[in-house]
């Protein structure tokens, strides 16, 4: 399984997590996945549930963090017609449409007390009841749960009922942050890349430049695996030359070349000319070789009008006046590499 990647890694930190879920996918216990954003914590999920006598019954997904609190109840043990305002006709609740399969709860730790209390009965005897009946459902639901909060931690603060998390936490999987699996991030960075090089339709994957493999080795990744697929398939998709080793990645999107100004300075730039960047100017007192001086002029030119546009090597052109393939001799000419 590699959807988005998540699945893919050669560190020690990935392939315990990975071994840790399939010894516990066959076991009819509950599992808590713990792990920041972008870990891939719902793919875990469906290895637990893909590897277990329950493969072939219904996985059933529901985000606690995503629905009001007024609504949770009713979505996780559903309702009788005329239960609630608004509730026209009966429905079922997860736990009925996860009979004899997993259900998967993710963001556990957003749930209100009163939901705790009532998932508490839910799993220690295996029946709910719909809101606005008294009559019990038997159902028998295998439960995994997922949270990148500090769950004992919150337990221990009277925000989270303790007995709870000691039902949910007969296996407890600890997902690795991207930061910390050696090796990983240059792996999955290739796969994202040559994937997004064949949906381009490139004729070959010219990998990455040096420094750059070097950023993304340093950086710290917040995101984890989901941030890296997006920073990759951006930097794939702004290149260029396919034939050119990637020479730059953005990791903020929302990043903008054009800095802020405040209103009074915005004035007075529109009612005044807005200077040209300059480039280095050049010593002629000094220039004993013109051939050389012309040189090392048109390679400032170039250099920093491939700063200023971000080395969009299309941009560049446009401004300079010259084709794709008149600048990209320059660069080849002159040896110019982005983060000189």
């Amino acid at each position: 399984m590699d959807r988005e990647g998540q699945f893919i890694g050669q560190s020690a930190e990935f392939f315990d997590a990975v071994e840790r879920a399939s010894r516990a996918a066959p076991m009819r216990r509950p599992v808590l996945v713990i792990g920041e954003r972008g870990t891939g914590k719902e793919l875990i999920a469906e290895r637990l549930h893909r590897l277990s006598t329950r493969w072939d019954e219904p996985l059933v997904t529901l985000n606690c963090a995503a629905l009001p609190e007024t609504l949770i109840e009713a979505e996780l043990f559903g309702h009788e017609a005329g239960a609630f305002t608004g509730a026209t006709r009966q429905r079922a609740g997860r736990f009925e449409e996860a009979d004899k399969g997993t259900l998967f709860l993710d963001e556990l730790g957003t749930l209100s007390m009163g939901a705790q209390e009532r998932l508490l009965r839910a799993v220690e005897y295996g029946e709910v009841t719909r809101i606005g009946s008294s009559r019990p459902i038997r159902v028998d639901v295998r439960i995994v749960a997922a949270t990148n909060e500090d769950l004992p931690a919150k337990a221990a603060r009277g925000e989270f009922r303790a007995d709870l998390l000691d039902r949910l936490s007969f296996e407890v999987i600890t997902l690795p942050p991207l930061r910390v699996r050696e090796g990983d991030v240059e792996v999955l960075a290739d796969y994202f890349g040559r994937r997004m090089a064949a949906e381009l339709g490139w004729e070959g994957w010219p990998g990455f430049a040096a420094h750059v493999a070097d950023q993304m080795e340093k950086h710290d990744w917040p995101g984890n695996v989901r941030e890296l697929r997006n920073v990759v398939e951006r930097a794939v998709y702004r290149w260029d030359d396919w034939e050119q080793p990637i020479g730059h990645v953005q990791f903020d999107p929302f990043e903008s070349p054009w800095k802020p100004v405040n209103a009074p300075a915005a004035a007075r730039s529109a009612a005044s000319p807005v200077p040209r960047a300059s480039v280095p100017s050049t010593d002629f007192e000094a220039i004993d070789d013109l051939r050389t001086a012309v040189d090392a002029h048109e390679r400032a030119i170039v250099e920093h009008a491939l700063g200023k546009h971000r080395w969009n090597q299309r941009q560049t052109a446009k401004a300079l006046g010259l084709s794709y393939d008149q600048l990209r001799h320059c660069i080849k000419k002159h040896g110019l590499t982005d983060g000189e």
